[in-house]
């Protein structure tokens, strides 16, 4: 393919402006419309943060497969299939396998213990305004992590498909989808959140859906001949099949790969964006099919990303996917231009259609994502820190939708510096701070009666500050052309995901600071905390 076709996704963009930005617009809208109907069902900080607790489970594992399948799995994993084969396709396994971990371990006790956020549980038998602050700047960091995959992928999806090269252009596209967020937020809460969540999964398992299909049939349904057509395409030869190609090379790499699967299989039990979810159900039983459905919906995807991976590196060539963006994140709108046909209309169609499902995707997922940071300042830290319980409930969903307002200035800000990084990398990273500071204090919360407020408090802080710190030295930030300052090089950790260090050293500092705290544990309170999580009685 020669390099004119490099540049033809944004030559049928720009030919079908009007397609792209009319279907945009359909999507945006309507899903407006969605908030401010939901928003006018919204009474109370029940209905804000919980959605009222009256979704059942399958409604409630469509919102939580919508809030789970972000741009990270449609965009950043297609793209590091298509780039890296095999290697890529390690991402859609830890994502999925996690789900068994938050089933087992999680979602039942947390519904049946809390009542809006993650700090309910950690809480209930620990020194309230201590351990709440902790949880919220716990939840507050993850969720802003998370955030910058979604606004590095708005940025390069929305400037493939209208042309802008430019980085003031790119910025601005960021900020769009920033406040869009906001607004999603502050004026549908958990109600319109959930039903746009629900909107967009729908699209998104029907847009894979169509371009797994057109692949297969592309290749009559021959897997084989997929598969052995994207390894001669891709330059790598059978090594694309293989384990190795992005994390074999060295000893270094394969560490990396240790501490990415680490943080992907215990991450998605800490994400805050998904434990709150769990209160959005009546009943913990409800909670339990929740998790089944969206393990269904969420496993089927991810063997569709298998087609749209290696499709993508059947049907374009390595150079084209990396000169429309670097990480690969424009691998799927890609394949669905040469799926309809690279110069007629079908293609522009196709590309534009796809691009607005992963668009209306972004919007859901940085809602979700929004929703639980400023849920949590308003519950933890306002409410029961700074108004120390004193806080009417009209006071407090003030609280988050100003708090909204101020994640939303901070994640535009991250998410224009981090918009040439692949967005599944900068995911599992959000997954590893979940899994250092998150995972260690609920799990020891609801099963070790020994665990004292110190013990919370070392675990979050330091789980915490390892994975930040060790990301901000790391490769992911300086040192390599993919960095998000790649002419600056400060970096002295070696691996991109701190995982295989900042989890272990979570869940260590938890046992540390309870063994040497001075404060005898409240076996009473636990003995309550044990009967709540299995029975849910007197949570709510």
């Amino acid at each position: 393919m020669s390099t004119a076709h490099m540049f033809l996704a944004a030559d049928a963009a720009s030919e079908h402006r009007t397609l792209i930005i009319s279907l945009f617009g359909v999507f945006v809208l309507a899903t407006l419309v969605i908030t401010v109907w939901a928003g006018r069902q919204t009474k109370d900080a029940a209905d804000f943060y919980a959605g009222g607790r009256q979704f059942t489970g399958f409604q409630n594992g469509l919102a939580v497969s919508g809030d789970y399948m972000s741009a990270a799995s449609f965009l950043g994993i297609a793209g590091a299939i298509a780039l890296f084969g095999y290697d890529g396709f390690l991402y859609s396994i830890g994502f999925l396998v996690a789900w068994l971990v938050a089933l087992l371990l999680v979602a039942e006790p947390l519904r049946n213990s809390g009542r809006y956020t993650m700090g309910d549980v950690l809480a209930y038998r620990m020194r309230q305004r201590p351990v709440r602050t902790a949880a919220g700047t716990s939840t507050i960091v993850v969720s802003i992590f998370y955030l910058l995959a979604q606004m590095a992928g708005a940025g390069v999806l929305v400037s493939l498909l209208l042309g802008i090269s430019s980085d003031a252009g790119k910025v601005g596209i960021v900020a769009l989808v920033g406040v869009l967020m906001i607004m999603y937020v502050t004026i549908g809460g958990m109600k319109g959140t959930t039903w746009v969540q629900m909107v967009k999964a729908v699209l998104l398992m029907s847009g894979a859906l169509l371009l797994t299909f057109m692949v297969l049939l592309k290749f009559d349904f021959n897997v084989s001949d997929l598969l052995g057509t994207a390894a001669d395409q891709s330059g790598h030869g059978k090594a694309f099949l293989e384990p190795g190609l992005k994390y074999g090379a060295t000893g270094t790499t394969k560490l990396d790969f240790i501490s990415l699967g680490i943080a992907l299989i215990l991450g998605t039990a800490g994400l805050p964006h998904i434990l709150i979810r769990f209160y959005t159900v009546p009943t913990a039983k409800a909670a339990r099919k929740s998790v089944i459905w969206a393990i269904g919906l969420i496993g089927s995807f991810y063997l569709m990303t298998l087609a749209l991976g290696f499709g993508a590196a059947a049907l374009i060539t390595p150079e084209e996917i990396t000169t429309s963006n670097k990480a690969g994140n424009t691998a799927a709108p890609l394949l669905a231009l040469h799926l309809g046909g690279v110069e007629s209309s079908w293609g522009a169609i196709l590309l534009a259609t796809i691009s607005a499902v992963a668009f209306a995707t972004i919007l859901a997922v940085v809602a979700g994502l929004t929703l639980a940071s400023s849920s949590s300042f308003a519950h933890d830290i306002y409410a029961n820190v700074i108004k120390k319980g004193q806080a009417s409930e009209k006071e407090e969903v003030s609280a988050a939708r100003w708090a909204t307002v101020g994640i939303g200035v901070v994640s535009i800000g991250l998410g224009a510096l981090a918009r040439d990084l692949n967005v599944a990398g900068l995911v599992a990273l959000a997954f590893a701070v979940a899994a250092s500071a998150n995972l260690p204090t609920i799990l020891y919360s609801l099963f070790w009666k020994r665990f004292t407020t110190q013990g919370a408090l070392w675990s979050i802080y330091g789980g915490l500050t390892t994975a930040v710190g060790l990301v901000l030295f790391s490769p992911v930030v300086s040192g390599k052309p993919t960095s998000m300052f790649p002419d600056v090089d400060f970096h002295w950790f070696p691996l991109e995901n701190p995982g295989i260090i900042s989890i272990p050293v979570g869940f260590l500092l938890g046992i540390i600071g309870t063994y040497l705290s001075k404060e005898a544990p409240d076996e009473g309170k636990y003995a309550e905390l044990e009967v709540r999580s299995l029975t849910g009685t007197g949570a709510h």
